[in-house]
């Protein structure tokens, strides 16, 4: 498992981390961000979303729940997940997440809401607020991202 972190000093800076998920994004990843209100969560989805070719700003998905994205909005199928409404894991199957997998990559918010031990092999991003606004972004890669994500 790879695991690390750096300090994030604005949105920009947020952007910019989801624009290096999408550089080594394919179809069957899961990107997991994790993080209080305000975190900037959305913010590293819609610069994931803007380098895989999203013109304008990608809506925070928290009404609908599930954001797909696809071919040619965007080079690569993505489903933008927002999981803050769901009030019992026993919900999951009924947003189809898992067949999913077959053709699109998942950026999940709130990946707590779906219980323990869902997507083990998610790359996990979780940012907190510092006491000067800056964002801590922490990371864990397992095994199948630990090519792909850098120790930055």
């Amino acid at each position: 498992m790879n695991r690390g972190e750096r300090m994030l000093s604005d949105p920009a800076a947020s952007e910019a981390v989801g624009a290096e998920v999408a550089s080594v994004l394919r179809v069957g990843d899961v990107v997991l961000l994790e993080g209080q209100l305000g975190a900037g969560k959305t913010s590293i989805a819609r610069g994931l979303l803007a380098a895989l070719g999203l013109q304008g700003e990608a809506p925070s998905p928290s009404f609908a729940i599930v954001q797909p994205y696809d071919v040619p909005e965007v080079r690569l199928p993505v489903l933008h997940v927002d999981l803050y409404r769901l009030d019992d894991p026993s919900e999951m199957p009924e947003l189809g997440l898992d067949d999913a997998l077959y053709d699109s990559a998942l950026v999940v918010e709130w990946p707590d809401r779906a219980g323990p031990g869902a997507w083990p092999d998610a790359l996990r991003l979780a940012l907190s607020i510092e006491p000067d606004g800056a964002r801590r972004l922490t990371w864990e890669a397992p095994a199948a991202w630990e090519r792909r994500w850098p120790s930055i």
